[in-house]
């Protein structure tokens, strides 16, 4: 891993031991995707866990909305601030 990151010029931010509060976003991510997906199936095989999985997310950015972008999903949030990034940039050539 080093040595790709090294490659590509990739700077790592990493989180001290025992601190998982320094990156507390993607822990929770983490503990949600254990609980309501990991947790939940026996996967039988790489291509199975490929599908669950898909599912999964696509359930969980497309369908489910949340508290912290205004109540939009992951993707329809991601859609407005793509569309806002554009706009500002055509307003900026004009």
């Amino acid at each position: 891993m080093l040595g790709w990151v090294h490659g590509r010029s990739v700077k790592l931010f990493l989180i001290e031991p025992g601190k998982p509060n320094q990156n507390a976003h993607i822990e929770s991510f983490n503990g949600r995707f254990r609980d309501e997906c990991l947790n939940e199936h026996w996967f039988t095989s790489l291509p199975h866990a490929t599908v669950v999985i898909e599912a999964w997310r696509r359930e969980y950015s497309e369908e489910r909305p949340k508290k912290s972008p205004g109540g939009l999903t992951p993707a329809t949030y991601a859609r407005k601030l793509a569309e806002k990034q554009l706009h500002s940039s055509s307003d900026a050539e004009a």
